[in-house]
């Protein structure tokens, strides 16, 4: 396994482990592989409003445009209420320190507001 796949799965694993904890739900975990149809890197999470996909990126560059695009894809192929990306932050070890990236309608969608990008404002 390359040094940037094993740095890929450590922060899956610290984040799912992270989550577990904090949510105390044992459904959350590492997701497995999909392969075209991916649904997130993250599998179990869950708000009172619906399934959130989670896409977890370790990378020098960021690339939010383009890993906010994946999450939404990965959101679709889900069908779920929203995605999100998380993203490490350097020089921050600890899971509950990184970035979190998603779309105000996605923000609204998880805050319980009906607002999407086909409903009137």
């Amino acid at each position: 396994m390359s040094r940037s796949k094993q740095k890929g799965t450590a922060f899956e694993r610290a984040i799912a482990d992270y989550l577990k904890s904090a949510m105390a739900d044992d459904r959350i975990d590492r997701a497995p592989l999909h392969g075209k149809n991916d649904v997130g890197d993250i599998s179990g999470v869950v708000s009172p409003f619906g399934r959130i996909v989670l896409e977890l990126k370790n990378h020098n560059r960021q690339e939010l445009a383009v890993w906010v695009d994946e999450a939404e894809t990965e959101r679709g192929n889900a069908d779920a209420l929203v995605g999100v990306v998380v993203h490490k932050r350097r020089g921050k070890g600890w899971p509950g320190d990184q970035y979190v990236t998603l779309t105000v309608d996605g923000l609204v969608k998880l805050l319980g507001g009906p607002i999407g990008e086909n409903d009137a404002v």
